[in-house]
């Protein structure tokens, strides 16, 4: 479980960058290098999206507990 997260971490981190991107420059990066509405660029965004989703189980879990592991993601 600690891999998925992760993995999921990082994608989340990924997506936010290119919203970031998006919302500075209106540069897509994901669109530039998978193509603008292909498959491919709908399954990056839909991936992530999952991945944000995921992310919510260990935020959920940290706040939850009251041991600070928690909050460095390890399970207790």
């Amino acid at each position: 479980m600690k891999a998925l997260n992760l993995i999921t971490l990082i994608l989340v981190i990924i997506g936010g960058l290119n919203w970031g991107l998006v919302g500075a420059i209106n540069f897509d990066l994901v669109a530039m290098l998978f193509g603008d509405s292909s498959v491919l660029s709908r399954l990056v965004y839909v991936v992530v999206g999952l991945s944000a989703l995921w992310q919510l189980y260990p935020l959920a879990n940290a706040f939850g507990s009251d041991e600070p592991t928690a909050l460095r993601g390890h399970s207790a």
